[in-house]
């Protein structure tokens, strides 16, 4: 057998000390999550990262940084993840259905967030806001123009 990680993006958008999360029904279960999702064939990690944070929030995303690349193995389904997490800057929403499976957005400001850990849909939310805190950002030269 093959293994396979499954690829995904997901942004950390910060403004004016409050993050954008979805909501988001997953397994009958409401979870916050990062606008984030999975990479297309022949899609580059920015591109499908602009692309997802539009498809669940409606507004446009500009990479600006690489916050970090994490590993999670989700054991219920058993599938390990390799996300990729952006930071950037988002626009005015613009006027688009959402993903059916958003519930609905919030701005939440870090202490929000941790007192709803329990909601987070994985242990990922919590960490790439943190490594985003602290600082960690990447050029987005780090991936070859090529595959960027």
């Amino acid at each position: 057998m093959t293994w396979r990680p499954s690829v995904t993006v997901a942004a950390v958008i910060e403004r004016g000390g409050r993050f954008l999360l979805v909501e988001e029904r997953i397994d009958e279960r409401l979870v916050l999550n990062q606008p984030a999702g999975h990479l297309d064939p022949g899609e580059s990690l920015a591109a499908a990262c602009r692309r997802e944070v539009l498809e669940e929030t409606a507004h446009p995303f500009e990479p600006r940084a690489l916050v970090g690349i994490y590993r999670w193995h989700y054991a219920k389904r058993d599938v390990t993840f390799l996300r990729f997490c952006f930071a950037g800057d988002v626009a005015e929403p613009v006027a688009q259905p959402l993903d059916k499976e958003i519930v609905r957005l919030h701005w939440l400001t870090p202490a929000e967030l941790e007192a709803r850990r329990a909601d987070h849909r994985s242990p990922l939310v919590a960490t790439c806001v943190a490594d985003y805190l602290a600082g960690r950002r990447y050029p987005l030269d780090i991936f070859s123009a090529r595959f960027a």
